[in-house]
């Protein structure tokens, strides 16, 4: 390939122009996060078709020809523009669809009233993702009438809740997304002022598991000391989840280590909000505990309330566990190796059944050649220091099924977020200044994307 480098003042002329444009890139954003796009089924789904339509309307007003999609599921954007002839094509992935904001008690300012505080736009979907969709908007911008390259733009509209319809997608209009590199803007970077290419996400699986030991509930008086309860029986069940030193006790689950980057112990208790005094669980470097090994949260239970409380031996008890995987981890024989576990270690012979709810794959990329090389010079560019290639103990499951669709395309996983910007909690928000270099470096990606050309 030739050599694809920028000038410094070619550098310049982006970054001036990503400056000038960034009010109004700012204004846009803020329009899209005042629509709450709430994917999840107990939400007004007209609002997801609403937030579908704004993207769809900016991405016109760039030139993109432009489709909504629905493959039995939410509304997706694609829109395209070609490039010079004999340029390379890129995807340029992210969704305009949120989580669900939660208590607004627990919000400092309104969730879907955007609001900046200190530097930080604070908002739901303020930074995941609708600053994705409009960093994807800026580098366009920033080309607007000499495009580097063909560009496809690819906005889902269902990522927060499974992508449950993108196979279908994929299927029916993957010709439509092919390129010969995706940029993925899903994740984040390593720090302020430090940027990251992810280059691995942890998998996951989701189950239900359900404990019975009593075909009606009884009076713990008359009947406890003798008969088990299923909620005692259900904690003693998860508990048997993890070792004393707080590993994964599921056997036969891949792990892997880490890259060794700088990351101490007051960093992770600074970024995690842990409480003084309690101790970090697992073993291994921190950082492998978060991105290469596995880990099992019980991030739901039906059992009686406190207020509702009677003096009652449950006959029924359950638990929603996610657990997440290596990078390498099969989904599926994972969850085959957490069913077996939760049935060998039922406790006083208690019935237990386990459903899988859902599963995804990791992500290990092999980011090495041009294009990588390219993606790592605009980061410098952008930040004017050189970025690291991190991991996310996170899953973004799809992209696997972009790695089965598109094999020869360079997948570029990276992102508008930073350690503090607290994406699916409360207060959510976006680093304005980080924000800016996000766009400055995809607009230099693209430059120096399109100066690529087979050699002669």
């Amino acid at each position: 390939m030739t050599d694809a480098a920028l000038t410094p003042d070619q550098i310049q002329q982006i970054r001036d122009r990503v400056a000038e444009l960034m009010p109004h890139v700012r204004a846009d954003l803020e329009e899209l996060v005042r629509i709450p796009s709430v994917s999840a089924t107990s939400f007004d789904q007209s609002q997801v078709a609403r937030s579908a339509e704004a993207v769809a309307e900016l991405l016109r007003r760039e030139g993109l020809d432009v489709e909504i999609v629905v493959e039995g599921g939410r509304p997706a954007v694609i829109g395209h523009l070609d490039g010079p002839e004999g340029a390379p094509t890129v995807t340029l992935y992210a969704h305009h669809d949120v989580q669900p904001p939660g208590d607004d008690a627990d919000w400092d300012t309104p969730p879907f009233e955007p609001t900046e505080r200190d530097g930080r736009l604070y908002g739901r979907g303020a930074a995941d993702d609708k600053a994705g969709v409009m960093a994807h908007l800026a580098a366009l911008r920033a080309h607007s009438g000499a495009l580097p390259v063909g560009v496809t733009v690819f906005v889902e509209g269902e990522e927060e809740f499974g992508s449950a319809s993108l196979p279908t997608i994929l299927e029916k209009h993957g010709h439509k997304l092919a390129a010969d590199a995706i940029v993925i803007a899903d994740s984040g970077n390593w720090a302020i002022g430090e940027p990251a290419l992810t280059t691995t996400l942890r998998g996951g699986v989701r189950a239900v598991v359900r404990v019975e030991t009593l075909d009606h509930s009884v009076h713990s008086g008359m009947f406890g000391g003798a008969a088990p309860d299923a909620v005692t029986a259900l904690i003693r069940l998860l508990a048997s989840l993890h070792d004393d030193a707080g590993n994964v006790a599921v056997q036969g689950l891949d792990e892997g280590t880490a890259a060794d980057l700088d990351y101490d112990e007051a960093r992770f208790r600074e970024e995690s909000g842990l409480l003084d005094g309690v101790e970090l669980i697992g073993s291994g470097s921190i950082l492998t505990r978060l991105w290469n090994k596995p880990s099992i949260t019980t991030i739901g239970m039906d059992v009686t309330s406190v207020e509702k409380a009677s003096n009652t031996l449950a006959a029924r008890a359950a638990a929603k566990v996610s657990m997440r995987l290596a990078p390498t981890q099969d989904p599926q024989a994972a969850f085959e190796l957490l069913r077996t576990h939760l049935l060998d270690h039922a406790p006083w012979g208690a019935r237990v059944t386990v459903d899988l709810e859902e599963h995804g794959s990791g992500f290990a990329a092999d980011a090495d050649g041009p294009v990588y090389d390219e993606a790592r010079a605009s980061f410098a560019d952008a930040w004017g220091t050189d970025p690291v290639d991190m991991g996310v103990g996170g899953s973004i499951p799809f992209i696997s099924d972009f790695v089965a669709r598109f094999p020869e395309a360079s997948i570029i996983v990276t992102g508008v977020e930073d350690p503090d910007t607290r994406a699916h909690g409360a207060n959510e928000s976006l680093h304005l200044g980080e924000f800016e270099k996000v766009c400055v470096a995809e607009a230099i990606f693209l430059a120096r994307l399109g100066a690529l050309r087979p050699a002669h």
